[in-house]
Order: C-alpha cells, then structure tokens, then sequence
C-alpha cells in the first residue's frame, strides 16, 4: 500500500492506519459495542495472528514465530548484519476487553515501518538498519499467569519450559494451546538492538493536560502473590461462629490490610486483590480455602521490598486471627526502573519536530518494554485514553491520536535509519536538525 507522503515529508497512511484498527477489532468481538474476548492462544487470537502474519506476508516480511509463540515480522533490507529495530506490542485481550490495548502497538508498528519504508523508496535510498514488527504472546496474563509471557521469554527472565507448562483454569497449558491455534513456533527469535512499543495511555494524565505524546519515563515494579488462607469446610447452619475455621475470613483480612497498607503511603504503592478463588464455593457451606492473586505495585524498588516484608506479615497475622493456616503459592517479583532515557529523548524531539506537546509519564501496568528494556535499549510512549480508560469495553482513542502516535513512530525509526541504529546517532541526529 502507498503512503501519503505530504510535501515529501514522513507519514503513515491515515486510511490504511484506520482500516487495520477495524479489522483487527473484528477478532474476538462480541455483541456488546467495543468489547472483545482474545484472550491468549484461543482461537479468537489465532485468528487476527493469521490476519497480521497475511498483511506483513503480502508486504515482503519474512514471519517468524519462535518456541513461545512469538510473532515476528521481519523486514532485513539493510543486509543480516544490520542493527535490528524491534517494535509492536500484543494482541490478546482481556476478557470483556477493548479493541485499542496492544492492538494499536501492533497496527502502528506496521504503518510506521512501511511508511519509512515507501518514503526511502521515494527518495531512492536504503535503509540504515533493518526493522521488524512483533507481537508478543500473553502479555495480558489473563488466561496463563504470569502476564508479559513471551517478552519474558525473549529477555531471558522467564525459562521456557517454565512458561509453556502455565495451565488455564480449565488445566489447558500454554505449550498445547499455542499448538493447537498453529502457533506453535521453531524458529530463532531475531536479536533486537533497540525496543520501541507504543500504547495507549490507559490514564487521564495526556487527556487532561491537552498533551497527545507521552513516552513513558519510569515503569513502577510488582510484586504478583498468588496465596491461599486454609480452612476448615463446614456447614453454616449447625457450626457455632467460635469454631468456624473460616478461609474466607482470613482473606477477607487480608484483603482489608492490603487497603490499609496502601493508604498509609499516600498513592506510593498500589495493591489489589483481583481474583478470589473460594472453596467448595458453596453458599451455605464455610470456605475450607480462599486463593487469592495479591499484587503491590510501587515507582521505587525500595517502597516495593519494604511492602513485600509487610506482606509476609499481614498474612501471618491474618490467618493467625481467622484460626486458620496459610500458604505461599507462588511469587513473581518485578523490578522497578526506568527506560532509555535516549529513547524519551528521540520521542519528544521528534514530537516537537510534528508540533506536538510531549509530557514525561510512569507507567504503573506492565508492559512487554519493561523487560525488553533490561535486555537493550526499549521504551513504552503513549497515546491518549479518551477517560482513562482501559481493559474495557468503552476503552477508545481518537484515530486523529491514533495517527500523531504512528507518526512520531515512523520519525523516530526514520533517525534510527539515518544513524543506522546507533541510539547515541540518532538522538543527536534528532535534536540538532528537527524535522524529517
């Protein structure tokens, strides 16, 4: 497909960019407006998989899917040695979620690199470094926990074995399913040298400022506790109250701590309980065993292990005053830290090059750059949720927002080119001429 090249100036193609947004948003719709059910390696997944590995195909990439099930769409015109430019996101959903989180990454990635690709074609020149659209296999962690899946995998932080033996609720595991929808993969993940992922703010911080680029400076680390309190089952009519041995109770407790434990530090640290799994689940009988998904997320590593040691305790002594027994499950501990701070760089230079105010952001969700980015050189840059909103059907942002991102992506892969794939290179490169 063209791209619109106006005055001979870099820019994706709006009605390209629009019409892949709606027919990715196809996969996995429901009847109720906005919302999708693709969830990783359903066959809802598979489908818009197959839909992107057809559109980069028809285009000349080669697609690679490794043993995770990442995709990759590789587009190596610079020669095999060429520096290697990574960029994409997911495209599995949550359950009951909407059609822009992930998606947009994946769809920008791949306007952006054809639109540096057409107007290289346009000038006669080759590229500087080679490029490649990628999305990243259970990002979300709705269905398999733990989430950011296969970008763990890639980085190094997660064994694969490790991750294709994660089971479903229903004891389906990710190796069988990823087989069963033919994403199954045997080829060599490709070596990226640079991690670009745009996204979709899911905050209000870009809406209400006016701002429409926000490259995500900080990402906050997390702590994911999967825990259950040990009761005793009884009936609820005939057990007096003093010898009920109440797991539920013991969950309630914590749950309460959990609260308490945020609010004592004035929105430095998040937590949640999200998903309660009670035993037998039965109204009239007392819960023998409550499983709870406990997250702590906070911006600094210290705050994060300060609370984990509190966590310890709260669930100790939560058991302790239900009359009950607990048990650790499983620990997932995410570091907190910061992106390349010449990525944020090359972001706002290139957004102010466009006339686009920028505004620096944490990201407190995870995201597949945050271990990429202890890995090489990534970041996260979002783009404005009309009301914040995220993992929801009403989630939504403008395809006039939708356009500036892919845009300053598509400027920012254009200075990599030019300094072909030198980071220090192309963030001079960047500041010192200004637009493309």
């Amino acid at each position: 497909m063209t791209q619109a090249l106006a005055n001979d100036r870099l820019a994706v193609d709006r009605p390209w960019l629009d019409a892949m947004m709606e027919e990715v948003s196809a996969f996995g719709a429901t009847d109720e407006p906005g919302a999708l059910n693709r969830m990783a390696a359903t066959n809802e997944h598979g489908e818009a998989r197959d839909w992107l590995c057809s559109e980069m195909e028809r285009r000349g990439y080669e697609v690679r899917v490794d043993p995770i099930g990442n995709v990759f769409g590789m587009l190596e015109t610079a020669g095999p040695d060429a520096p290697l430019v990574l960029v994409g996101s997911h495209l599995d959903s949550q359950p009951n979620g909407g059609r822009f989180d992930g998606a947009y990454g994946v769809v920008a990635a791949l306007a952006a690199i054809e639109a540096v690709r057409a107007h290289l074609d346009g000038r006669g020149e080759r590229p500087g470094c080679n490029f490649a659209v990628v999305d990243w296999t259970n990002e979300e962690g709705a269905r398999f926990q733990p989430s950011l899946l296969g970008s763990g995998v890639y980085a190094g932080e997660l064994d694969l074995d490790f991750a294709l033996a994660r089971e479903d609720g229903d004891g389906l595991a990710v190796g069988a399913e990823l087989a069963r929808i033919g994403y199954a993969g045997t080829d060599t993940a490709p070596k990226a040298d640079c991690y670009i992922e745009f996204h979709v703010e899911g905050d209000t911080a870009l809406e209400k400022s006016g701002r429409h680029i926000g490259p995500f400076e900080r990402y906050w680390g997390a702590l994911k506790v999967r825990a259950a309190m040990l009761g005793e089952r009884a009936h609820t009519g005939p057990t007096v109250m003093a010898e009920r041995k109440d797991a539920g109770l013991g969950a309630a407790y914590v749950m309460a701590g959990l609260r308490a434990m945020s609010d004592k530090r004035d929105g430095a640290l998040y937590t949640s309980v999200g998903r309660l799994v009670v035993e037998p689940n039965s109204p009239n009988m007392v819960p023998e065993r409550a499983t709870m998904f406990i997250e702590l997320r906070a911006p600094e590593q210290p705050m994060l292990e300060e609370a984990e040691a509190e966590l310890v305790v709260l669930l100790e002594e939560s058991a302790a005053r239900a009359g009950i027994g607990h048990q650790v499950i499983s620990i997932d501990r995410r570091q907190a830290g910061r992106f390349d701070p010449r990525l944020v760089a090359l972001c706002e230079s290139e957004a102010a090059a466009q006339g686009l105010e920028t505004m620096r952001l944490d990201t407190i969700g995870g995201h597949d750059a945050v271990p990429l980015s202890r890995f090489c050189p990534g970041i996260v840059v979002a783009v404005p949720s009309v009301g914040g909103i995220l993992h929801h059907p009403d989630e939504y942002t403008t395809p006039e927002d939708c356009e500036r991102g892919a845009n300053v992506l598509a400027a920012m892969l254009w200075r990599l080119h030019e300094a072909e794939g030198d980071l220090d290179a192309a963030t001079a490169r960047s500041e010192g001429k200004g637009a493309t």
